[in-house]
């Protein structure tokens, strides 16, 4: 049967694919360490009591219709306060546009700026770009970090993709790696967008930035979050912001996110959007307009919320250092940020027990999976080399009694290898 182009040429996603088996497994009775999902285990990391229960008065005085196409003015005018009071970036409600979380918003950025053929810009690994840049059958101009620079590019790596693209795709902290711009690093990436706008006369068609900041509540230690807009102000009329409560109030199924930006890009966007019906729910939207106001609860919240995700990164992380010193051939980032821990786990090369030889990264992580009952992405599912031996872990479902017997598992999968 012939469908689509897109339909024919569209990758299926590596982590929705790795998440079937292991269901799979755990439905057969295995006991496996699920670092997989950036999701949260809501037994967990449940959302905050004052937004659960402003979301279900918002359903008990039967908000249950449509919500306007660009979400409804209370809840911009409430998104539009908590960004200025915690981030300092003033934007009118117009330059606001509500959806169903971050994807549709990301979908409309990209049909909104790209046509057919443009060069859309993105380091990898990335969550998503390069199906979205598939999407709009843009052209993929993909540079590969490592961690030279903790897996964030730099204007040294952007600096020769940049001439005549239409969209540069940045993410910070990023997904997957939890790794964040410094202020310099930033810094001198703007720069580079000002310049090349420069250059651009007419009715040439000019650089914009996608500028995903979901997990930007979710730093650690000393480590802070910068934005283009507030480094750069000249950056304004070029970024397009994309946020939500998904990832800072661990509330991923309430589906309230915004975009914000040059309102000509917003009003594009809102159109697209209002044909595919992408919107945020009546009671979420109602429930979430009241809930941003709440300061010290917002605060309180963070401050245990971050707490225990930090932790978590803190003592994984610990784990894999002490794994190193003992010979094995791991690694892991600093945790810096959101709810990732970018961990290498090399082993090509290596034969198990059986004498089965783990020829490709691919056999490593099916290693993992089996013998040590660890499950966790490869960064070649966000669009690095299938060589990558670096992976995300994600402790969204984590609990913290099972690190221990997690690391102790890995330790003794290590140690069967020859």
């Amino acid at each position: 049967m012939k469908l689509s182009h897109l339909s024919e040429t569209l990758i299926g996603s590596e982590i929705v694919k790795l998440g079937g088996e292991i269901r799979e497994k755990i439905r057969l009775g295995e006991k496996i360490f699920n670092f997989t999902v950036g999701d949260f285990d809501p037994q967990v990391f449940p959302i905050p009591q004052a937004l659960e229960e402003e979301i279900i008065a918002a359903y008990r005085q039967h908000f249950t219709n449509y919500p306007l196409a660009e979400g409804n003015l209370d809840l911009r005018e409430a998104i539009a306060e908590f960004t200025r009071e915690w981030e300092g970036l003033d934007y009118s409600i117009s330059e606001y546009l509500v959806a169903s979380g971050g994807r549709p918003l990301i979908y409309a950025i990209f049909r909104a700026i790209v046509d057919k053929g443009d060069k859309v810009v993105y380091a990898v690994p990335s969550w998503n770009n390069n199906h979205y840049t598939h999407f709009v059958e843009g052209e993929h101009v993909v540079v590969e970090v490592g961690p030279e620079n903790n897996f964030m590019p730099s204007a040294d790596d952007l600096a020769p993709l940049l001439r005549g693209a239409t969209l540069l795709a940045l993410c910070s902290p990023q997904n997957p790696t939890g790794t964040v711009f410094t202020k310099e690093a930033l810094e001198k990436i703007c720069d580079l967008v000002l310049a090349e706008n420069a250059l651009r006369a007419g009715e040439e068609k000019k650089l914009y930035v996608m500028y995903d900041q979901m997990y930007w509540h979710l730093t650690y230690g000393e480590i802070q979050h910068f934005n283009p807009v507030s480094l750069r102000p000249a950056m304004r009329e070029y970024t397009i912001f994309v946020d939500a409560v998904s990832k800072v109030f661990a509330a991923t199924g309430v589906r309230v996110g915004w975009s914000f930006g040059p309102e000509i890009i917003i009003n594009k966007m809102k159109a697209i959007l209002g044909h595919i019906g992408a919107w945020a729910p009546m009671a979420e939207q109602k429930g979430v307009a009241k809930f941003l106001y709440k300061k010290e609860a917002i605060k309180e919240y963070l401050a245990h919320f971050k707490g225990e995700v930090e932790e978590r990164l803190r003592k994984i992380y610990d784990g894999f250092i002490a794994l190193k010193a003992a010979g094995h051939n791991v690694d892991a980032v600093t945790p810096q940020a959101a709810i990732y821990l970018t961990i290498k786990i090399d082993l090509v090369g290596r034969k198990t027990a059986s004498g089965h030889t783990l020829n490709t990264q691919a056999d490593v992580s099916a290693y993992l999976l089996n013998e040590a009952k660890l499950a966790v992405v490869p960064f070649y599912a966000f669009g690095a080399a299938k060589t990558s031996p670096w992976y995300r872990l994600s402790v969204g479902t984590c609990r913290k009694e099972d690190i221990t017997g997690m690391l102790n598992l890995l330790q003794q999968a290590l140690e069967k290898l020859q």
